[in-house]
């Protein structure tokens, strides 16, 4: 069983869908061979994601998402073993842009955000290859990621 934490920008309105990317997440580290696995998922502005990038990147602009691997395991209260994957930040405002960019549903390209960082916090890498529209993925991470989309193509968050 995974833990998935998920919450807002402090002050960001929280949308009504958000409840589902717990479950959400969790059915895909299943799906993906994870499991016992502590994330957190933050959605935020452009402005926070993009503090965010120039901050652990250097790259000062804002970005879709972003994940941040932490690798450490560690034993609860209960003794329950539980692997630390890392953080995820995903913007809402990148977010319409990019499913328009696609030319795919908002829901689609949620999911592929989140389906893209969970494979990052779990040591997948696609090197300067990126999703393009009309690209077929050639790297392991995005062939997964594009499996994995394929498996979820029916569920609905929003």
């Amino acid at each position: 069983m995974n833990q998935i934490f998920v919450s807002t920008e402090d002050g960001m309105e929280e949308p009504l869908w958000l409840p589902k990317i717990e479950d959400f997440a969790d059915k895909v580290l299943v799906a993906a061979g994870y499991d016992d696995e502590e994330v957190s998922v933050l959605f935020c502005t452009d402005k926070y994601i993009q503090e965010l990038n120039r901050n652990y990147r250097n790259i000062d602009a804002p970005t879709d998402v972003l994940s941040f691997e932490n690798g450490e395991e560690y034993t609860d209260e209960e003794g329950n073993k539980w692997y630390q994957a890392g953080d995820i930040a995903i913007s809402l405002e990148t977010l319409p842009k990019n499913a328009e960019y696609f030319n795919v549903e908002q829901n689609e390209e949620l999911k592929r955000l989140v389906v893209h960082g969970l494979l990052h916090l779990n040591g997948y890498d696609h090197g300067e290859e990126h999703v393009e529209k009309g690209v077929e993925p050639v790297c392991e991470m995005l062939v997964l990621q594009k499996k994995l989309m394929e498996e979820f193509k029916d569920y609905v968050i929003f």
